[in-house]
C-alpha cells in the first residue's frame, strides 16, 4: 500500500482530532501495521489484538511500540493495553463498553429503557448485559455489567446490531430487566408491549411475567 493512499485512510479516521501528523515520519514498517488496522474495519483495540495483528510475540517490543505510537498520534491511549484510532470524547459511549469488555455482550435494561422514556435513570450509567458482573469506569462515562447464565446471553431474540454494537429492542430489555429484578418499576409501561415481553421471556427461558406487570387483559373499573 502506498504512502498516499494510507495518508488518505488515516487521514479520514483522525480528520476530527486535529491532530496534524508529519507522513514523512511514518515508516514503511508502520503503513503496515496501519494498514491491517484499517483493513480490519474497527477502532477500538486491546493491546492482545494489535499483538496478533501485527505478530508480535515480545511484550516488550509490543509496549515500546504501542508507547510511540501514542506519542506520534497514530494510535490513542485509553488506558493500559487498550487504544484507538480516535480519542475518547469521539467515541461511541456503547461501543467502548462493549469493547472494553472484551467478550460478548450487548446493552440492555436500564440504559435501552431509559433511552425509550419507559424508566428514569437516576446516575447516567450505561448498564450490559454479559458474562460477568462488573462495574468499571472510562474517562466520563459509568458501565455496568449484569451477569446472565450463557443460555439466556447467546440467545439472540430481541436483539438487534446497531452501528456495531449490539442493543436490546425494548421488550427484551424489559425481560432482561424483569429477571435482574422482578420487582422492577417502570415509570411509564403504557409504552411496553407485554404481549410481546412474554412472548420472548417464553423464548429465552425466563420465569414467565409477574402477575403484577401483566397488562395484556384490560383492567376491571372499580365499582
Amino acid at each position: 500500500m502506498t504512502v498516499d493512499i494510507i495518508f488518505k485512510l488515516y487521514y479520514t479516521v483522525h480528520m476530527c482530532t486535529a491532530k496534524i501528523i508529519n507522513i514523512n515520519n511514518i515508516t514503511d514498517n508502520k503503513q503496515q501495521r496501519l494498514a491491517k488496522i484499517i483493513k480490519l474495519g474497527q477502532i477500538i483495540f486491546h493491546a492482545g489484538d494489535l499483538a496478533n495483528l501485527w505478530q508480535i510475540n515480545n511484550a516488550n517490543t509490543l509496549h515500546t511500540t504501542l508507547k510511540r505510537y501514542a506519542r506520534t498520534g497514530l494510535l490513542f491511549r485509553i488506558y493500559r493495553g487498550f487504544y484507538s484510532l480516535k480519542p475518547i470524547n469521539q467515541l461511541d459511549p456503547l461501543l467502548l463498553g462493549i469493547k472494553a469488555l472484551h467478550e460478548f455482550s450487548y446493552v440492555s435494561a436500564e440504559t435501552v429503557l431509559e433511552r425509550a422514556g419507559i424508566i428514569s435513570q437516576v446516575r447516567n450509567i450505561i448498564t450490559l448485559a454479559s458474562s460477568k458482573s462488573k462495574q468499571f469506569f472510562i474517562g466520563d462515562y459509568q458501565y455496568r455489567s449484569r451477569k446472565l447464565a450463557a443460555k439466556f446471553l447467546f440467545n439472540p431474540a430481541g436483539i438487534a446490531e446497531v452501528n456495531g454494537v449490539k442493543i436490546a429492542g425494548v421488550s427484551r430489555a424489559v425481560a432482561d430487566l424483569l429477571y435482574f429484578n422482578p420487582r422492577a418499576h417502570f415509570d411509564a409501561d403504557q409504552l411496553i408491549n407485554w404481549r410481546e415481553v412474554k412472548k420472548l421471556q417464553a423464548e429465552i427461558g425466563y420465569k414467565l411475567i409477574n402477575k403484577n406487570y401483566d397488562f395484556t387483559k384490560p383492567k376491571r373499573s372499580r365499582a
